[in-house]
């Protein structure tokens, strides 16, 4: 069973290649220039197909989606009752058909030249009526499909996809798609997170902390930070209500309990507690940097850095706590 099952994707990945020694240069060439006009032109991708090829459809529209070209799949059942309203003149239109003769896409193909959109055929069958009718012609041909009967669709949907693929990764490269333009498309994922996600995006805000002064005494300052539930306060500056004069976190009150006779604990105000200018960041920032940095300062016990901004004012509090809820790690 596992050797039929290798033979199967043996044959698919030979269809594959065999679909790539075949594609004309010249074709592809054309098929990327459109693309690129997509993108002077500010216009979309419109990606149609039935069956198991609008399901290849759809696919490659996520794809080109998610690294910058607006990418839409039009259903051309839908399109003839309605939807094709959505396509646009400097629009360019990918039709997908093993067959290159579905009904419905010979339908729509009259309306888009009609329209002046450019038209891309990626088609199993390129002498089809579809890929006559369109500007560029992709061959995904197939000697056979994978299935015994021959019957459904599985080496023809795999190079269609290969293809679709393809173009996106070459668009990609010729466009220069780093990894933060693919990151804003990926707000989500992890490496979206690592490339988009601020220390202001993370933080607890100044709005939602009680600043501290240096004269507050003990008990005082355990109730802010029990009832802030942050975790550590923050002591203004004497002179300017807005500078950060010092820090008090958990282990900050529990080290000058320990340092201090009990006898003299009435005595402790904020300025006995706090750390004097602690290590803090930019609200620009990324989250993962500071992660790193609250790492390599593991030592200290860091798990909470004070967030100011170019005039050293206060803008809030981030906490390890809101790095790792975050999703955020480091590999």
């Amino acid at each position: 069973m596992s050797s039929a099952l290798s033979r199967c994707l043996e044959e698919e990945a030979a269809a594959i290649a065999s679909a790539a020694s075949r594609l004309p240069k010249n074709q592809v060439e054309a098929a990327l220039g459109l693309l690129d006009e997509c993108v002077s032109k500010r216009s979309k991708l419109v990606i149609t197909g039935v069956g198991k090829s609008g399901i290849v459809a759809r696919k490659i529209a996520a794809t080109f989606s998610s690294i910058g070209l607006m990418a839409i799949y039009l259903n051309p059942l839908d399109a003839l009752h309605g939807d094709l309203g959505v396509v646009a003149k400097d629009d360019l239109a990918l039709l997908l058909s093993n067959s290159g003769e579905t009904e419905e896409l010979l339908q729509i193909l009259p309306h888009l030249k009609k329209r002046g959109t450019s038209r891309i055929a990626l088609v199993g069958q390129v002498n089809s009526s579809l890929a006559h009718g369109c500007d560029v012609v992709l061959d995904g041909s197939v000697n056979r499909e994978v299935c015994p009967l021959n019957l459904a669709p599985t080496a023809s949907t795999a190079v269609a996809m290969a293809i679709g693929d393809a173009l996106a990764a070459v668009w990609m490269e010729r466009r220069g798609i780093s990894q933060e333009d693919f990151a804003l498309n990926h707000p989500a994922g992890s490496l979206g997170k690592q490339l988009t996600l601020t220390a202001s995006d993370l933080m607890v805000p100044c709005s939602k902390l009680v600043p501290l002064k240096a004269d507050t005494c003990l008990a005082d300052v355990i109730a802010h930070l029990t009832s802030d539930g942050v975790g550590a306060c923050w002591v203004a500056s004497t002179t300017n209500q807005t500078h950060l004069e010092g820090l008090i976190t958990d282990g900050d009150l529990r080290r000058a309990l320990q340092s201090h006779s009990t006898a003299n604990w009435s005595e402790l105000t904020a300025k006995d507690l706090m750390t004097i200018d602690p290590i803090t960041i930019s609200g620009l920032t990324l989250a993962i940097d500071a992660l790193e940095q609250m790492e390599r300062n593991r030592r200290k016990s860091i798990a909470v850095l004070p967030v100011v901004n170019t005039q050293k004012e206060m803008l809030g509090l981030l906490r390890l706590h809101d790095l790792v809820e975050a999703g955020l790690t480091k590999s």
